[in-house]
Formats: structure tokens, sequence, C-alpha cells
């Protein structure tokens, strides 16, 4: 039995014996996905455990509780920050599609610079996003959204690739760092790490990202059948 194959909404909760949910995600659920009083929705806890629920004043727990393992290999996907919306929009889409580990990484070129107080309110803000994506898509596993790394410190992971348009076509692997939207620099792209292409078009960096989920997700899922 799988989550995502499971009817209605899908919430995350602290407590799977007591599931108890906020006001804002009761109001969404009454008003917007039209939920009434004993229809069957799951919740979770973003740690790969969930069960069914009745839904009502007071939400009943309603099954018994699943366990999904998580990936065998977990995938991580370093971005540069953007400006405007668009680290909110990689980090819902990266949920959607099954990533692991997420990372907003400071690089040369990055337009956007974020003070200590800044990086703390944004990495709330894009944790929630995960959250509210994590819900949306039926995943039981939430990714974990990391503060924002330089790209040294991004680059150290094991396996880590650089997406770059003027190299080869190839599967990003397990992690893969994703410039911003003036590319890497030279000092950057000189380092000693695997540059991989992703498409034959040059793409904006947001889609970069996604692109590069897409193939990793997907080659994780080919290996796993």
């Amino acid at each position: 039995m799988r989550l995502v194959s499971q009817p209605g909404p899908h919430v995350l909760v602290d407590d799977l014996d007591k599931p108890a949910i906020d006001d804002k995600t009761i109001h969404h659920l009454k008003r917007v996905l039209r939920l009434r009083d004993g229809d069957e929705f799951t919740v979770g806890n973003g740690e790969g455990a969930w069960r069914s629920a009745r839904f009502g004043d007071a939400v009943e727990a309603d099954g018994d509780v699943v366990f999904e393992a998580a990936p065998a290999s977990a995938i991580t996907v370093c971005f540069a920050l953007l400006k405007g919306g668009r680290n909110e929009l990689i980090v819902q889409k990266l949920t959607e599609i099954g990533v692991d580990l997420i990372v907003p990484i400071a690089t040369e070129r990055c337009v956007v610079r974020w003070d200590d107080e800044k990086c703390v309110a944004q990495h709330e803000r894009l944790s929630r996003v995960a959250a509210e994506a994590t819900m949306q898509s039926h995943r039981a596993w939430l990714p974990r959204v990391e503060h924002v790394e330089t790209f040294t410190s991004a680059l150290e992971r094991g396996g880590a690739c650089m997406a770059d348009v003027r190299a080869p076509l190839g599967n990003p692997g397990g992690v893969v760092l994703i410039g911003p939207e003036g590319g890497w620099s030279d000092a950057e792209r000189g380092v000693a790490a695997p540059l991989v292409g992703l498409t034959d078009t040059v793409l904006r960096a947001e889609t970069a990202s996604i692109v590069a989920a897409t193939m990793m997700v997907s080659a994780r899922s080919a290996t796993q059948r």
C-alpha cells in the first residue's frame, strides 16, 4: 500500500495517534477541498509513517499506521539563489518530483544576497513551501531544506557534479549543483568537479533545477524496479 494511491487530501501532523490540525489547514480542507464530516483523508508525520483518518471537528484516526521506507539512495539538488519567487517555485517542484535534500547556495554570480536575518526567515519560508508541497503530492517523506550554503561547502558533498550548458549531456547522479542566471564563474567552473549537460538548449536557472531533479528521480526509480 502506497500513500500516493490513497483517496482524499494528505496532511502532515505531529502525532499519528492523536492527529491535530491547525485552523488554517482545516479551513483549506473545508472551503477549498470541500471535505465534509466523515470524509476519508490521510495524515502523516513526514518521516515515512501515515494512516487513514476521518475528517470532522475532532479528526479521528481510522486505520493502521503504514510505513514507507526511504529511498535507498538520496537525491540532493543544490540551487543558486534567484530573484523573486523563483526559489519557492524550485523548492515546491523539487518536493513534488521526489528530491530528498534541497540546498540553496550562494555563488559568485548570484544577484540575491541574504544577510543572517534574511537567511533565517527564508529558510522558514522555504521549509513551509516544502511541507505544503509534500501534502499536495502525497509524499510519505518530507524533504529536508537546508540553510543557505556556500558553493564550496555544497561541492564537498560526496559525488557532487555541476550542471553546465557547455558540458556533454549526461545524468547528474545523486548530487547536482545548479548555477544562477549568469551561470558559473570561471573560477567555479575551473574546480575539480564533474560537469554535466542537461539538455541541448539553454535553460532558465529554475528550469534547470526541475529538469535535473526529474532526470535523477527517474533514473533512481528505474534502478529500484
